[in-house]
């Protein structure tokens, strides 16, 4: 079997490669805009310089089977664009369907999509997110992915190419980009926090879970045309995360309790609801489909994945 993976120098890509390289008769092709070398005899890389239309996938789709496109624009903390939106449609929306078209017309039999949860919406209140559930993005990002799930969905419509969905909510590990860096900095600062009181309840998923999800999605036939949430198997509150990666970096949790309404209003005033809805709101995720029609089971549970991460990211800090 030969598998392309795009965005393969990613936070996600890298460690999927990994995993891949260890499966017997297979031959990956990795695809990303920097360097790789995982040193390999089934392992090539090719480097792209970006993944919008332009892109010509031919060479790197011969004899492919399987393509499992991770590469998105994602994570723009400080944005330039003057139409943000517009940037993120012509490399999430433009460019995955520009390379589903030349995957079906090169013959490959399945197309892995690795969507988000925020297709499904950016917080719950006590109904979890699940297959069924309607999509309702709001951030922009959450946008182009529901707009590339519903491009993919049309034109894999009637075509031989199966269509495999993935919408995992937040990735988390000791390198994870993004807001879960900034957690695991603040953690292992020792600053006291004013989240000892929050009692919400987020899903999230380990690397190492997605990674062995997206294995199983690459061969299982029932996988096929069909649309996936995964995630650990229990939800935690913040204070959990937190104490579970301060037990992972040999440290205590430094948390005090504030009420949630002087949160709330200390966020608006600070034009930070965001911030405060991840902290303190709930996103909560029923992935039981996963479970049942894939008999998937996640290999980490999430307290031991989280105590992981922050002692990885102890062990990699510079002295």
């Amino acid at each position: 079997m030969k598998i392309l993976v795009t965005g393969a120098t990613g936070f996600i890509g890298v460690s999927l490669c990994k995993a891949l390289i260890s499966l017997p008769d297979v031959s990956i092709v990795g695809s990303g805009r920097s360097s790789m070398d995982l040193a390999a005899t089934n392992f090539v890389f090719s480097k792209v310089a970006a993944i919008p239309t332009a892109v010509e996938w031919r060479n790197l789709l011969e004899g492919v089977d399987v393509v499992i496109h991770l590469a998105a624009r994602a994570h723009i903390l400080s944005e330039l664009s003057s139409d943000p939106l517009a940037e993120f449609r012509k490399v999430n929306v433009e460019g995955t369907l520009s390379l589903a078209e030349q995957a079906i017309n090169a013959g490959v039999k399945r197309f892995i999509f690795l969507s988000s949860i925020g297709v499904n919406g950016n917080f719950t209140s006590g109904q979890a997110f699940s297959e069924s559930s309607a999509p309702a993005p709001h951030a922009i990002y959450a946008i182009s992915k529901w707009e590339a799930e519903q491009g993919l969905e049309e034109l894999c419509t009637y075509k031989s190419m199966e269509l495999v969905i993935i919408r995992p909510p937040l990735v988390y590990g000791a390198n994870a980009p993004g807001n879960f860096k900034r957690l695991l900095k603040l953690v292992s600062s020792g600053i006291p926090l004013p989240l000892a009181g929050i009692k919400n309840k987020r899903t999230m998923v380990a690397l190492e879970n997605l990674v062995d999800f997206v294995k199983t999605c690459v061969t299982h036939p029932l996988a096929a045309n069909e649309l996936f949430l995964v995630s650990d198997e229990q939800s935690v509150s913040t204070p959990q995360i937190i104490k579970a990666l301060a037990s992972g970096m040999k440290s205590r949790a430094s948390l005090f309790p504030v009420p949630d309404l002087l949160l709330h209003g200390g966020a608006k005033m600070t034009g930070r609801l965001s911030v405060y809805q991840q902290l303190c709101g709930s996103l909560e995720i029923d992935s039981s489909k996963s479970r049942t029609l894939l008999s998937w089971v996640p290999p980490l549970q999430v307290k031991d994945a989280l105590k992981n991460a922050g002692g990885d990211f102890k062990k990699n800090q510079t002295p």
